[in-house]
């Protein structure tokens, strides 16, 4: 009885080394995929979203911004030479920047202006709330704008839903 199950047991062995070994599976030699890349490389650039303003209106503009950039600064900075042409304008001023932006209690953002005097008008406050809106991560519940005193309403930001 042992002998034969010691059979049973090296015939299964050998049955399993013969499967292994023969899997169909032949050796090749290294496949060339040619030079790997090289050269320096250049900064990431990123594509942003901010709104500035058109007849009254806003009007979201794709830029090429830094991904260390702030985006609420090209805000204050104003629109390029191109964008100019185009028509748009910002109603956020230049002494607005830089902002700073924390979050409170309950997970509202909230954007400092650098000169908390500032006046910033109601299209300003909207400029600020949707570009903020389109850049974050993670969209916050509420975004306050400090010392403005204006409320926007989130779907008064074009592009959202």
């Amino acid at each position: 009885m042992r002998a034969r199950f010691a059979c049973l047991v090296l015939a299964a062995g050998l049955v399993s080394l013969v499967g292994v070994a023969g899997c169909g599976v032949r050796p090749s030699d290294v496949i060339p995929a040619g030079k790997p890349p090289s050269g320096p490389v250049g900064p990431l650039i990123l594509k942003t979203t901010i709104y500035l303003v058109k007849n009254g209106r806003l009007s979201a503009v794709t830029r090429h911004a830094p991904p260390q950039g702030n985006t609420l600064t090209l805000l204050a900075a104003g629109p390029s030479p191109a964008e100019r042409k185009r028509g748009l304008t910002t109603d956020v001023p230049s002494e607005a920047a830089p902002f700073s932006v924390t979050f409170d209690q309950d997970r509202h953002m909230v954007v400092t202006p650098a000169a908390p005097d500032v006046d910033l008008s109601a299209l300003a406050v909207r400029q600020i709330v949707c570009t903020v809106l389109v850049t974050a991560p993670e969209p916050p519940v509420q975004v306050k704008v400090a010392g403005a005193g204006h409320d926007v309403d989130l779907r008064d930001c074009p592009g959202r839903p």
